[in-house]
């Protein structure tokens, strides 16, 4: 696996209503970040390539966050479309011929499964039908993942080190949910701090509220990256 540049393991989620109002909030970041999220909010506001490509041109990485579901050869034009464009990582949250269909039409981006959702604990698993608990179904997706061809998973810390220990570098792991500070009431349920995300084995650390919504969300990417610095030295 080639290896990750310590700050591109900080991936700041653009969680906000506008084009225009990302495109500040990277402005205000600075050189304190160099990876970011665009996802499905940023896809209904309109500029959302426009979007992409001003990040490309400054010299960010892109990771496209819009959870392709649809029948498998939507979703293998979808991913398609996005070559050429500068994309790091995409996301697709669907069945193994979905997973199929992007990793086939993958081309240089690569291609992020969604094993479940950060916002879901065993409540909710039971309501959408699942009867195994949350780690037998983070590692299942994460095999049929690997097996259909794509690059990574997203997945919480709480599952990043049986994954880490079963599928060692042939599967990246991007961890979403993370809280600098103790988790308080929301929809994030399974989260980890920094620390204990790149500890559990995350290769990748994807942070929105604590950076967007911080007095400073400059000084809180350095605040992230100075924790970084501590994991990788």
């Amino acid at each position: 696996m080639t290896p990750i540049p310590r700050r591109s393991r900080l991936i700041v989620a653009l969680d906000v209503p506008t084009a225009g109002e990302a495109r500040a909030l990277v402005e205000r970041i600075g050189d304190a970040a160099v990876f970011y999220k665009i996802g499905l909010e940023l896809a209904m506001a309109g500029g959302y390539f426009e979007l992409l490509e001003w990040l490309v041109k400054r010299g960010n990485q892109v990771f496209v966050d819009l959870k392709f579901f649809d029948i498998p050869e939507t979703v293998g034009r979808a991913v398609a479309a996005l070559r050429g464009r500068g994309v790091t990582f995409a996301t697709v949250h669907g069945n193994q011929a979905m997973m199929e269909a992007a990793g086939k039409a993958k081309g240089e981006v690569r291609i992020l499964a969604v094993t479940a959702l950060t916002s879901l604990d065993r409540g909710d698993l039971d309501d959408l039908g699942f009867s195994c608990d949350v780690e037998r179904l983070v590692l299942s997706r994460a095999r049929r993942a690997l097996e259909a061809g794509c690059d990574g998973v997203i997945s919480s810390g709480l599952e990043a080190p049986r994954l880490k220990a079963q599928f060692k570098d042939k599967l990246l792991v991007v961890t979403p949910g993370i809280r600098p500070v103790e988790n308080r009431a929301e929809d994030q349920k399974r989260t980890v701090d920094v620390a204990q995300a790149f500890a559990n084995g995350a290769d990748y650390i994807v942070v929105g509220r604590p950076v967007r919504d911080a007095a400073d969300p400059r000084a809180a990417a350095q605040a992230i990256q100075a924790t970084i610095a501590t994991v990788f030295p």
